[in-house]
C-alpha cells in the first residue's frame, strides 16, 4: 500500500490528538483534504502538484489539530492574559517590598555592613520574583486549559461599569497649597527638632544629627525651596508636564541619594537620641530604624516620581482629547 503525502499530515496531525476523537477528526480531515484537491484538479492543476498545495496552504499539522480540538498553543492566551498580569503586579507590590525589609533588618541585626545588605536584598529579590513570575503563569496556564467559563474562577468579563472615573492631574489650586503647607511644617518641624527637641524629659535632645547644623540643613532649606517653587510652577502651567517631572525627578534623587548615604554613614540620626531615651538597647532600636527609615525614603520619593509622571502622561492625553 502506497503511503501518500495526505496519509502522513493526518497521522502527524492525529498523535496530538485525544484518542477518542481521532477517527473523526482524521475522516473529518480527510475529507476535507480530498475536497479541495478535487476542485483544483477539476480546474485543471496536476493531482500530485494539487496535493502539495492544498496540504502546504493547511501549514503544521500540529497547529492545525490544536485548532481543532481548541486546543491552545500558548502559556496564557488573551483570555486571562490582562488578570495574570494585573495579580502578578499587584503581588510585587506587596511581596517585594516586605521581602526587602525583612531581609535588611535580618542583615543589620546580624552586623552586617551596607553592602552586605544591599547585595543580600537583591540576590533575594530576585529569587522571590522569579519565582513569583513562575508560579503565577504556572496556576494560569492550568486555569486556561481547565476552565472553560472566565466566571468559575471568579474572573468578570469586561464591560462598561469597569471603566476608570478620570483622575485628577494635580495641579489645582487645592494641591498646591498642600504641598506647600507641608513642606512648611517639615521645615518647622526640623527647626523644632534642632532647637527645642520633641522629646520633654530631655530639652535640647534631638533627633537628627547635630553636626548636620548648618550646612546640611541649609542644603536641605534649599531643596525644600526649589519643590516649593516646582509647585507653584506646576500650578501656573495648570498641569504636569515631562519636562517638570523630569525636574521633580532629579530633586528626588538628589535628596534620595544623599539622605541614604548620610544614613547609612551614621550621620542622619542622632547617635544619642535612642541610648539616651531607651539605654543599652539603643543601639539595636536605631539599627533597625535606619532600616526603616531608608525604605521609607526611597519609597516617598519613588511614589512622588512615578505619580508626577503619571499625571504628565494623563495630562497629555487630556490635552490632545480637548483639541
Amino acid at each position: 500500500m502506497t503511503i501518500t503525502l495526505t496519509d502522513r499530515y493526518i497521522d502527524a496531525a492525529m498523535r496530538t490528538v485525544p484518542e477518542k476523537q481521532r477517527p473523526d477528526l482524521a475522516a473529518e480531515l480527510r475529507g476535507s483534504i480530498d475536497d479541495q484537491i478535487d476542485a483544483r484538479v477539476s480546474a485543471g492543476e496536476d493531482p500530485v502538484a494539487a496535493e502539495r498545495a492544498v496540504l502546504t496552504a493547511l501549514g503544521d499539522p500540529e497547529v492545525l489539530a490544536a485548532r481543532y480540538t481548541e486546543r491552545p498553543l500558548h502559556l496564557i492566551g488573551p483570555r486571562y492574559f490582562l488578570d495574570w498580569w494585573r495579580l502578578l503586579k499587584l503581588l510585587l507590590a506587596i511581596v517585594l517590598p516586605f521581602t526587602a525589609l525583612g531581609v535588611s533588618i535580618g542583615q543589620v541585626l546580624s552586623g552586617a555592613g551596607f553592602g552586605e545588605v544591599v547585595g543580600e536584598v537583591v540576590v533575594v529579590l530576585l529569587q522571590v520574583t522569579v519565582n513569583l513570575g513562575f508560579w503565577t503563569v504556572l496556576v494560569f496556564a492550568i486555569v486556561e486549559r481547565t476552565v472553560t467559563r472566565r466566571t468559575d474562577m471568579g474572573f468578570s468579563e469586561w464591560s462598561l461599569d469597569r471603566l476608570p472615573e478620570p483622575r485628577e492631574r494635580g495641579a489645582g489650586f487645592g494641591d498646591m497649597m498642600g504641598n506647600l503647607i507641608f513642606l512648611a511644617l517639615g521645615a518647622g518641624a526640623l527647626l523644632w527638632d534642632r532647637f527645642v527637641g520633641f522629646v520633654a524629659s530631655e530639652p535640647g535632645l534631638s533627633f537628627f544629627d547635630p553636626d548636620l547644623w548648618p550646612w546640611w540643613f541649609l542644603g536641605l532649606f534649599a531643596l525644600m525651596a526649589v519643590e516649593a517653587a516646582l509647585t507653584v510652577v506646576v500650578y501656573l502651567v495648570g498641569r504636569w508636564t515631562v519636562p517638570l517631572a523630569l525636574v521633580n525627578l532629579v530633586l528626588n534623587l538628589v535628596f534620595t541619594l544623599v539622605a541614604l548615604w548620610l544614613l547609612f554613614q551614621g550621620s542622619l540620626l542622632n547617635p544619642e537620641f535612642f541610648p539616651t531615651i531607651i539605654g543599652s538597647d539603643g543601639e539595636t532600636v536605631a539599627g533597625i530604624l535606619r532600616v526603616l527609615a531608608g525604605f521609607g525614603i526611597v519609597a516617598i520619593a519613588g511614589w512622588d516620581t512615578a505619580d508626577a509622571f503619571l499625571k504628565a502622561r494623563a495630562g497629555r492625553g487630556g490635552a490632545m482629547l480637548g483639541r
